[in-house]
């Protein structure tokens, strides 16, 4: 069975974006074969300083994966805190990685460009992302174009390694998404929390409807016929519901005499009632915090066991054991 590897960002409530560009992605591969979910809780420190919201936001990671379907039977989900050797591989693939792979990585320079403190683990990242990814001899590692360099560096750590210990790590083979949905957020611009124009996956119904309300048009009178295409909401409409009645909606954008707020309204219905079931596991798993524990707890373990494998390998070719 191919070990799928990907890292899920403890960073706050997940919104459609997320959902459609790496979440339903990633609970598609559980098809594919055995998926490791690392919720990257050590990589969340370069960003973020309180502790309780930490706690939080990895706890809301795991049981929002929980509840759109990632599946503990078939997949390992567990916090990067709980299995030590992600920081014990990453020290000593430190101590043959070259300063200069690293200070050409983009993400730091475009961090620090947005006001992140330019400290070490920052500096460091792509290391511990390449520890995250050797631990588990991982066949398939999937990333966004964003992501790609940082892969490129893990593949130029373990030919570091290779070259100074022999044959001890497994060269991961990068899968870059080329055709993950761009979902457009509130103002027409990609959906991000720093642009402040996302929909929260899990809001009520009176806070989704608020959100969906405040989608930006233009100033087209309600008789006037509109363009579908390049709309927001025809664009986000597409994502939840049926081909007929996106076509629907278009053609009701065409035929003029139907404001934006009809169209916004059929919008707020379809996203309420495509991610209802969700909503109705994730009621299920806060409902019941000791399942959720039990989960994290056994993919911890499970976890472990792979990566005390590969850290013992490690181990004895660098002469630590």
């Amino acid at each position: 069975m191919k070990r799928i590897l990907t890292g899920i960002q403890p960073s706050g409530a997940f919104h459609l974006g997320n959902y459609f560009g790496a979440m339903r992605p990633l609970i598609e591969t559980q098809e594919r074969g055995q998926v490791f979910a690392i919720i990257v809780d050590l990589h969340a420190l370069t960003s973020l300083r309180d502790p309780a919201a930490l706690r939080e936001y990895t706890r809301r990671a795991a049981i929002d994966f929980l509840a759109v379907g990632l599946d503990p039977a078939r997949s390992v989900i567990f916090r990067q805190s709980d299995v030590h050797e992600h920081a014990e591989l990453m020290w000593v693939l430190s101590t043959v990685t070259p300063m200069g792979l690293l200070e050409r990585s983009h993400a730091y320079k475009d961090k620090v460009a947005r006001g992140l403190s330019a400290n070490h683990a920052l500096f460091a990242y792509p290391v511990l992302m390449a520890a995250d990814i050797l631990l588990y001899d991982a066949d398939i590692v999937p990333v966004g174009k964003d992501q790609k360099q940082h892969l490129e560096i893990a593949r130029d750590i373990v030919v570091k390694m290779n070259e100074t210990y022999g044959e001890v790590l497994k060269l991961p083979e990068p899968e870059i998404s080329e055709d993950v949905a761009t979902v457009p957020g509130l103002d027409g611009q990609k959906m991000s929390k720093s642009y402040g124009n996302t929909i929260e996956l899990f809001l009520e119904d009176k806070p989704l409807r608020k959100r969906v309300m405040s989608i930006v048009t233009d100033s087209a009178a309600l008789e006037a016929p509109k363009d579908p295409n390049g709309s927001t909401i025809v664009d986000l409409y597409r994502l939840v519901a049926t081909p007929a009645d996106v076509q629907r909606m278009k053609d009701d954008f065409r035929a003029g005499g139907i404001g934006y707020g009809e169209f916004k309204q059929r919008l707020f219905e379809a996203i309420r009632d495509h991610f209802a079931p969700f909503h109705e596991r994730r009621e299920e798993l806060v409902a019941n915090p000791d399942e959720v524990d039990r989960i994290l707890e056994d993919g911890a373990e499970r976890a472990r066991e792979v990566a005390s494998e590969t850290y013992l390998r490690v181990k004895q070719a660098v002469g630590l054991a």
